[in-house]
């Protein structure tokens, strides 16, 4: 009786999976040196897919069910080993499981910023992110072109080449979408649905669905960040370089009373130009011109009435130029504000 016992333990009569946690996608039932006992019970829950490999090759595909395996359950393996129609012999054979539910909340994102063409600015280096979720659409795929034969295949294992793949295309997704870069902002879930029309064909390649994706975020670098933000600048006062200078000149007025509060910084900077108080007269002069037409019209009719303002002698004009020069190194002045500011002082030497 004990060693009918023996043999007895020699044969697997279930074989089941139940998931002790998430982020399983493939397991191996363990069959050691075990063989599966004919009439044995296969047990597939929902969400699992369970597949028969024998000599290296897929035999046999069950759907979710409870089936009894027989030479009528096993058509292809029977088929294999051509056994009679009595399959009354164990037999050996690795059976693999499958989780087909939802992963979701994958990550994804650039780690660098990537360069895309834009109709807009031309090359443009951007950043992304956003999350997407899959499961296993064809296990039989899945298992010959990515788990193969290991004991346990995770959703960790397989993120780095689902990211790969998501990064690879997206360029290709901004190019189909049509949305300008300033517009994809807005316009996130038109990126997303461009995006996703681009990896579903490619995750199917390795047996994968992709269910859903989504775009959280699209940002430029900082520094590009900074040249977008005197573009739109420009184009709230319709591209005018003049009335620029003004805006930025409004801009700036905060961090001057600031500085003054704090006795230094930018005023204190500043206040180092022989003609502080001039320039002070000019931006304020500038300023009221540009936001006020009726009152650069008054301050033509002014000017007109009043005697011609004398003639700046070479050394100060010079002295005040190294001084510009020297804010523009600091970034306090742009390029643009400070060939405006030479222009002004060269025509006081006529």
């Amino acid at each position: 009786m004990a060693l009918m016992d023996f043999i007895k333990k020699q044969f697997i009569d279930i074989i089941q999976w139940t998931e002790t946690g998430d982020g399983t996608l493939a397991w191996r039932f363990p069959m050691a040196e075990m063989e599966i006992q004919n009439g044995a019970s296969l047990t597939v829950r929902e969400s699992q897919v369970a597949v028969f490999v024998n000599e290296g090759k897929v035999a046999d595909v069950f759907g979710p069910g409870m089936y009894k395996l027989t030479t009528q359950t096993l058509p292809v393996l029977t088929y294999l080993k051509n056994w009679d129609k009595l399959f009354e012999s164990p037999f050996k054979s690795d059976v693999y499981f499958f989780s087909t539910r939802q992963q979701v909340d994958q990550k994804w994102g650039t780690p660098q910023p990537i360069t895309i063409r834009d109709k807009d600015f031309g090359a443009v280096r951007l950043r992304a992110f956003g999350n997407y979720s899959f499961r296993i659409g064809d296990a039989k795929l899945f298992h010959t072109e990515i788990s193969g034969t290991r004991d346990i295949y995770s959703v960790a294992d397989l993120d780095g080449q689902l990211r790969g793949l998501v990064l690879q295309n997206i360029s290709n997704a901004i190019a189909s979408s049509g949305v300008p870069f300033l517009d994809l902002a807005a316009n996130q879930i038109q990126f997303a649905q461009a995006l996703a029309a681009q990896l579903v064909p490619e995750f199917e390649k390795i047996g994968i669905k992709l269910e859903n994706i989504t775009v959280q975020n699209v940002s430029l670098p900082e520094e590009l960040q900074k040249i977008l933000d005197q573009k739109i600048g420009m184009g709230m006062v319709g591209n005018d370089m003049g009335k620029f200078m003004q805006y930025q000149t409004a801009q700036a007025i905060p961090k001057f009373a600031e500085g003054a509060a704090n006795g230094g910084g930018v005023v204190g900077d500043a206040m180092g130009l022989g003609a502080g108080v001039a320039l002070g007269q000019v931006l304020a002069q500038n300023l009221a011109q540009g936001l006020s037409p009726n009152a650069a019209a008054a301050a033509t009719t002014t000017a007109a009435s009043q005697p011609a303002v004398a003639v700046v002698s070479p050394a100060d004009v010079m002295a005040t130029l190294e001084k510009l020069g020297e804010l523009k190194t600091k970034g306090i002045l742009t390029q643009e504000e400070f060939d405006a500011k030479k222009a002004d002082l060269l025509k006081k030497l006529v």
